[in-house]
């Protein structure tokens, strides 16, 4: 099996694909920070997307994801995005926890794994 890496830079690629699966690194909204929680997480997303369809899969086909808020308090701003951005019946398995981000800017993180192919 080969291993295959996408946006690789010095220190870190941001999709890896081996064995089946694609492992994304933690996303943020490098295009819109200091943007509300909804607008970073719907920035996240989109960028999740593009990494996934490259990779060879789509948001039906994601297995984990881990969420990291800046503030619990916009758990709920991010859960709306989140819920209509997450295809119906295709809900990953889940975590979402509060944690200091890379930066002040950033409100928002998430990385997952996902399968790829068929």
């Amino acid at each position: 099996m080969q291993i295959e890496r996408y946006e690789t830079g010095k220190r870190m690629s941001q999709a890896v694909t081996y064995g089946g699966f694609v492992f994304l690194a933690g996303q943020v909204a490098i295009d819109a920070p200091g943007a509300s929680v909804r607008e970073q997480t719907t920035n996240i997303l989109a960028r999740i997307t593009r990494l996934l369809e490259g990779a060879g899969s789509d948001p039906t086909r994601i297995l984990s994801a881990t969420i990291w808020l800046a503030d619990m308090s916009s758990f709920e701003d991010m859960n709306a995005v989140w819920d209509a951005w997450v295809p119906s019946a295709h809900a990953p398995a889940r975590a979402t926890v509060e944690a200091r981000l890379a930066g002040p800017e950033f409100a928002v993180e998430i990385g997952m794994i996902a399968a790829v192919g068929n």
